[in-house]
């Protein structure tokens, strides 16, 4: 199933390594805030809120994953 979906993104040295999709985009912007606060000034990851098309898959408990997103 293809939805445009506001989604979290996780990038290590730009290189996306995990999706979350949120509700919102101001959602979005705090689990990015959040996460920010986390990390040291020395690592290579960082947090980007996107809206954008993806696949989605339904999880086992009833709940819709990122399964890939599609950039344009």
């Amino acid at each position: 199933m293809e939805q445009v979906v506001i989604a979290l993104l996780m990038m290590i040295n730009n290189e996306i390594k995990e999706a979350r999709i949120q509700k919102d985009l101001s959602s979005c912007l705090k689990g990015k805030r959040l996460a920010m606060r986390e990390l040291n000034s020395k690592s290579k990851i960082s947090y980007s809120c996107v809206k954008s098309m993806a696949e989605l898959e339904v999880n086992i408990d009833g709940s819709l994953s990122i399964k890939k997103l599609i950039m344009e």
